[in-house]
């Protein structure tokens, strides 16, 4: 008596699994970017979240550069991470994967207060940036492979940072 058939995935989901563990982990912000609707806002808030989280038990000596450190490591890992699934995937640019994301996000944020109206602020900021793609943000897409992917998401999270600046100058936040 033999088993039933298991249903194949589907062929980019199957295709994706061809990357390495590391870089899936990775590229989707450790399964993130897997969910649905809209995985780059879910992968924005994860790391908004995520970010929040980190900073609350940091001294606040050591807030500003673990977020640095933490953006080039998204960016750093990110480029080969995306390279690899999309190799994979032969897809251009999978929505799955979110870790440009998580780089954008964690610029935006960088020097922001740890407050709600920061972390909300910071998360419309990059998500608005992200979606519009204002020049030359659009053009960096353009680029090879993983690089294209978390570039242009860079260049929209440093968008994002520098409104943002301006607005913590204006006293927007308060005090």
């Amino acid at each position: 008596m033999s088993s039933p058939p298991i249903a194949p995935l589907p062929t980019f989901e199957a295709k994706s699994a061809d990357a390495p563990l590391w870089a899936r982990l990775v590229a989707t912000f450790f399964g993130v970017g897997r969910l649905k609707p809209g995985p780059g806002t879910w992968g924005s808030l994860a790391t908004m979240l995520s970010w929040a989280l980190i900073a609350r038990f940091l001294p606040s000596t050591y807030v500003l550069p673990t977020n640095i450190i933490l953006a080039a490591l998204a960016v750093g890992l990110g480029i080969p991470a995306a390279t690899r699934v999309a190799r994979a995937s032969r897809l251009k640019d999978p929505q799955f994967v979110v870790i440009d994301e998580t780089a954008g996000q964690l610029i935006t944020l960088m020097g922001a207060p740890l407050s709600w109206k920061s972390f909300l602020a910071g998360f419309i900021l990059f998500r608005v940036f992200d979606i519009v793609k204002p020049p030359p943000v659009r053009r960096l897409e353009r680029m090879p492979e993983g690089t294209g992917i978390v570039v242009d998401d860079v260049a929209a999270g440093l968008y994002g940072l520098v409104v943002m600046q301006i607005l913590l100058h204006f006293g927007v936040f308060g005090h």
